[in-house]
């Protein structure tokens, strides 16, 4: 049973009432983030060389969801849903963001009363840094600053980084 649980995860299908489910491979949490460490990265229909390629990321850095693993291969999505199988060779554990808020407020502490350092726009890839509950360190393009949570893709709700 715990075989084919396994094999039936690695292809996306998870258990419903899952709880601190971890790669068969990695033994490390899914989902989990990653982003993208190739400048391009073919993405399969399935977890191999054989498998079709649907489509092919071109953003280095991308914040990526990890959703499954088999063998060598990660299954991925992006902010959007849309993902595929990917070699674990194009993945970095180097976290990145997505914002998605317009002209996001990047303040210089975790509180919207202090210093206003920059704004990022929608779409603008970001590194991740620290995060409270509801606040994050992040930096793009020489600026850094702590802004919502809330205002991020990449990031799980209640993660918590130091």
């Amino acid at each position: 049973m715990a075989i084919l649980s396994a094999y039936l995860f690695a292809f996306g299908y998870a258990p419903v009432a899952a709880q601190d489910v971890r790669g068969p491979v990695t033994n490390l949490p899914l989902p989990r983030y990653v982003s993208m460490k190739a400048a391009e990265g073919n993405v399969r229909r399935g977890p191999s060389l054989t498998h079709r390629i649907d489509w092919v990321f071109k953003r280095r850095g991308m914040p990526l969801q990890i959703t499954a693993e088999y063998g060598n291969w990660r299954k991925v999505q992006d902010r959007d849903g849309a993902g595929g199988w990917v070699h674990y060779a194009l993945l970095s554990g180097v976290r990145t963001v997505l914002i998605e808020s317009e002209m996001l407020p990047v303040y210089a502490r975790p509180d919207p009363n202090s210093t206003v350092n920059a704004h990022f726009e929608t779409g603008v890839v970001a590194r991740l840094g620290a995060c409270s509950l509801d606040w994050c360190r992040i930096s793009a393009g020489g600026y850094k600053g702590w802004t919502l949570k809330a205002n991020l893709w990449g990031v799980d709700p209640s993660e918590i980084r130091e």
